[in-house]
């Protein structure tokens, strides 16, 4: 069944069942959910009847859903409770082995997290972006010009992923000839094993990710060696949290860098071109005035939520909306949910690509684990949209996408499209 693209009376079928399914049932973290986009009915309904919603038996074991926007960000902020740390089972709803945990500074509590995060933030600050934009618009261009006119090809393959692997190569100075393992290592640090996935095993998994690990620790010692530099690898071996890591630590902060910068911007880059194509108007109007781009990008990150979920564990027994969350109890906050939430968003089911407040979003996350590099993935979209509405006039949706498999990346990984001849 992975991979096929359903009949619209069998999806119809799934997305009914979200209203006759008792709630005690609901399992709304099913990643076939996701694959054939019929999850939105179910987070629909507990908003309106369970917005803190227990799960006691699921592929993940049991878990709380929080669904509301408001209560999402009271949760995100509430660090003596709610815990995002990697020895309790970190940021996503899947557990890992105890023995395979990685910490890296998003599954850190305070203090701790914010000096390694630190460590990193130079990267993002507004004159190292300004200095990176010239380099993203070159390589935009660059892709652009190179796709072929008047035949199919995937957008996911050729753009999105093409310009977020060669994003990750200049912030990481990594070998441009190799850049394509950063997209496989990401892939690989997300994706369920089994028979339909990128790997059957865990084993598997672990032993790309020690691929990964092993390349990162080649790079690393030449950083060490040389003076200070302007990429992510020669700030973390410098940088006075960061420079004395352990291998998991290491490996964990790798992983959280190349994930970051790679499945949201690539995810929302091929989500922008599908949600302009369902919503031909917006495409229009964005064509008739590029300077709507300004909020047409927070718009389609909010529109996408290239993260559906962020997780945590409760330090305590602790009383939330009449709900009471157990000590030890994992709490998935999602995001996905929030983004659609009526009480928080103005019309959210509708695509505005001029919408007044485009960044009341929770894309991103809130409060100090807020992402990093949001104003790189919003400079990247950007870039890219001026330099296509430049060149094409169209670019046409010929085929249905294919979804990841997964509740925690949102993302596509296919899209056909056409640009004329």
């Amino acid at each position: 069944m992975h991979g096929t693209i359903e009949s619209a009376a069998k999806l119809d079928a799934l997305r009914e069942r979200a209203s006759t399914l008792p709630l005690e049932q609901f399992d709304p973290g099913d990643p076939e959910l996701f694959r054939t986009d019929t999850f939105w009915p179910y987070f629909d309904r507990l908003r309106r009847e369970d917005p803190v919603h227990y799960c006691k038996d699921s592929m993940f074991g049991p878990y709380w859903s929080v669904t509301r926007y408001n209560d999402i960000m009271e949760i995100e902020t509430n660090h003596a409770v709610f815990s995002s740390a990697s020895s309790l089972g970190g940021i996503t709803i899947r557990d890992i082995d105890p023995d395979l945990r990685r910490e890296s500074f998003i599954s850190m509590d305070p203090p701790r997290h914010a000096a390694q995060r630190k460590t990193v933030a130079p990267m993002f600050t507004p004159t190292h972006l300004d200095n990176l934009a010239l380099n993203i618009r070159k390589r935009s261009a660059e892709c652009l010009d190179n796709l072929p006119r008047g035949e199919v090809f995937d957008w996911v393959d050729r753009v999105s992923i093409e310009l977020t692997t060669q994003m990750l190569a200049v912030l990481f100075d990594f070998p441009w000839e190799d850049r394509r393992k950063l997209t496989r290592w990401s892939d690989i640090a997300t994706t369920i094993p089994g028979p339909d996935g990128l790997v059957a095993t865990e084993d598997e998994r672990q032993a790309e990710l020690a691929e990964c690990a092993g390349y990162f620790a080649r790079l690393w010692k030449e950083r060490i060696a040389q003076p200070p530099k302007s990429d992510l690898l020669s700030m973390m071996a410098h940088g006075a949290a960061t420079r004395d890591m352990d291998a998991k630590n290491f490996l964990g902060n790798l992983v959280l860098l190349i994930v970051g910068g790679n499945d949201t911007t690539r995810n929302t880059m091929s989500g922008s071109l599908l949600a302009l194509s369902q919503h031909p108007e917006q495409y229009r109007k964005l064509r008739e005035n590029p300077a709507l781009l300004d909020s047409f990008v927070p718009e389609v990150i909010r529109w996408q939520t290239p993260l559906a979920h962020m997780r945590r564990t409760a330090l305590a027994d602790f009383e939330f909306r009449g709900k009471q969350i157990k000590k030890g109890d994992k709490v998935v906050m999602w995001y996905v949910s929030g983004n659609r939430d009526e009480e928080a968003i103005e019309k959210p089911y509708d695509f505005i690509i001029d919408r007044a407040r485009p960044r009341t979003h929770l894309s991103f996350g809130f409060g100090i684990h807020r992402c990093v590099g949001l104003r790189l993935a919003e400079l990247q979209l950007k870039i890219i949209w001026e330099e296509i509405l430049r060149r094409f006039d169209h670019i046409d949706v010929v085929g249905e996408p294919k979804r990841v498999y997964s509740s925690f990346v949102k993302g596509l990984e296919e899209l056909p499209v056409k640009i004329a001849a």
